[in-house]
């Protein structure tokens, strides 16, 4: 439980958090990938040239998201637009690869990611010379979600992984009833189902029968109408008419529901941050953004969005970790 929300970390004059912030400085020598070569064709206007009406709260930007976020971004972009009318936002979706193409070929303005920017973007961008700004604006969890008919409490992610591979079929090898195992399988949201692979699977190929669904609601849907079943959903989605299954990173350790606090502390295994990133050299509107959305204003509308706020200080009430077995 959130007991408060402060905002003393901010500083405007730098457009966000500075220390929890970083920057890729432009120093090589060559490019390297091809879409940072789009940076020279013209997409942009030379570095230093500004309409004149470009401010922090005015002129044009465009922003990739992916599917999970789309939701906050252009709510945060409504409520910026309407304190300041001269700015103006368009929000597309597109996965993090995506936003971060946008990014680097000037065809969007700030790149949403739900993951931190990869070994080969990083080398991509100091390559080419383009320097990046980046701040973590909010932390998301996957959550796993049952049933509330069935009576597993507690998996650890190596029984999660289980589940998936086939090597689990029924719940009563997890001190559940005797009744079949049916995982569910996304089939929307690209980072999402990368992060759970990558966290919970450990980049092992679904084995299991598994049903399909293509959002949260329609896995809350799923899981909801069938006693066996079980899904992975994202910490802001709405779950009634199912129960969240609390986790632990091994077997013999304590297993943590997925509140605010547990992600806070890196207890709750199944995590990933939330990044905005901009160019340096790009328009003024997107740096003022940067500064709303870390801001205790935008940081409220990521709480309310059921996720994770970190540019601001927070205050818990504190908790203990369930202990014992499934």
């Amino acid at each position: 439980m959130i007991d408060s929300i402060g905002f003393r970390f901010l500083d405007s004059r730098h457009f966000g958090v500075r220390a929890r912030a970083f920057r890729l400085l432009r120093w090589a020598p060559v490019l390297f990938l091809p879409f940072v070569a789009a940076l020279l064709t013209g997409c942009s206007r030379p570095a230093g040239e500004r309409n004149p009406e470009e401010t922090i709260t005015g002129g044009s930007i465009s922003i990739v998201s992916p599917r999970e976020v789309l939701p906050l971004v252009r709510q945060a972009a409504v409520e910026f637009e309407a304190r300041y009318p001269e700015a103006h936002i368009r929000v597309e979706e597109g996965t993090s690869s995506d936003a971060v193409r946008a990014l680097f070929g000037a065809t969007a303005d700030l790149a949403i990611l739900t993951r931190d920017l990869g070994t080969d973007e990083r080398a991509a961008a100091v390559r080419g010379r383009l320097a990046l700004e980046g701040y973590a604006f909010a932390r998301d969890a996957i959550v796993m979600v049952v049933n509330p008919r069935n009576s597993v409490e507690n998996l650890s992610v190596p029984d999660v992984r289980k589940l998936y591979a086939g090597t689990a079929r029924s719940w009563k090898e997890f001190g559940g009833a005797d009744a079949a195992i049916e995982p569910s399988i996304r089939t929307d949201a690209p980072d999402l189902v990368e992060a759970f692979a990558q966290q919970a699977l450990d980049n092992r190929a679904v084995a299991a029968p598994s049903l399909r669904a293509a959002s949260d609601s329609e896995v809350v849907a799923l899981v909801a109408r069938r006693p066996g079943a079980v899904g992975y959903v994202t910490l802001g989605a709405r779950r009634e008419g199912t129960r969240d299954l609390r986790l632990s990173r091994l077997d013999g350790l304590p297993y943590w529901s997925p509140d605010l606090e547990a992600i806070h502390e890196g207890d709750y295994p199944l995590t990933r941050s939330l990044h905005v990133y901009a160019r340096e050299s790009g328009p003024p509107l997107a740096k003022g953004f940067i500064t709303f959305m870390t801001s205790r204003e935008g940081q409220s509308l990521v709480h309310a969005a059921g996720l994770l706020p970190t540019a601001i200080p927070l205050r818990f009430v504190r908790r203990s970790p369930m202990k014992g077995s499934h």
